[in-house]
């Protein structure tokens, strides 16, 4: 079955042109003028991932990410001007999954949908990657091939970015992990984001791991240098 993209975008040009193009690489597209109308359809029908351009009327992209996060870990791309940057790392902050930069070629944002459904199907376990073995750190197991995290047997809900940090973190615990290095863990060479970006993603972390536990305190700052995952 085809993977469903939702295209939201108050241009009549970008949908029109952009979802021929994701059409003729075999996804089925679903288009939205703007939030209100995506928020109701995406509610009633389902999609594998969502192409949101933050400049919208009625209902802008931020609101819509943050009430599709409200219900839902959907899979998040921002479409933005040059002139956006800001609302690009506020975007990340809030757990987008990528962006990209009006104007764009299609074949770019193709790999990016690319890259994040495939990120999709692996935390699913509908697509496997060789060598991704389960950490397991003491209390905290992570199961790569299924997208599974559970704390003291405890399941921990997180998005697909905030897997990959803990990920890289718990691979070398009483390792310092830079923001740099976690950047690229989660956001690939290619996509610059802020440091507090990162800052961001380990606050909601450790906000879902003390709702399970209040004691957990695994992830350390080391102030003016990174992260680590604490050995014991």
């Amino acid at each position: 079955m085809p993977e469903t993209v939702a295209l939201v975008d108050d241009d009549r040009n970008i949908l029109t042109s952009v979802s021929m193009a994701l059409e003729a690489e075999g996804y089925k597209v679903r288009t939205y003028a703007d939030g209100q109308e995506a928020l109701r359809g995406i509610g009633t029908q389902p999609v594998d991932v969502a192409i949101v351009d933050i400049k919208m009327p009625r209902m802008d992209g931020m609101e819509l990410l943050n009430r599709l996060r409200e219900e839902s870990n959907l899979p998040i791309i921002f479409l933005t001007s040059k002139d956006d940057e800001v609302d690009e790392v506020v975007g990340l902050r809030m757990g987008a999954d990528d962006y990209i930069t009006k104007p764009f070629s299609q074949r770019l944002l193709i790999e990016r949908v690319r890259a994040v459904l495939r990120r999709e199907r692996l935390a699913a376990g509908t697509e496997t990657d060789e060598g991704e073995q389960t950490i397991v750190r003491g209390e905290l197991t992570l199961d790569p091939a299924r997208h599974l995290c559970t704390w003291k047997g405890r399941e921990v809900t997180l998005t697909v970015t905030e897997f990959l940090i803990l990920k890289t973190l718990a691979q070398r615990p009483g390792h310092v992990k830079s923001r740099d290095q976690l950047m690229d863990a989660a956001y690939g060479e290619a996509i610059y984001v802020d440091d507090r970006t990162i800052d961001s993603h380990i606050k909601r972390l450790r906000k879902k791991f003390k709702a399970v536990d209040d004691d957990f305190a695994q992830i350390e700052t080391l102030y003016g240098v990174g992260y680590r995952y604490r050995d014991a």
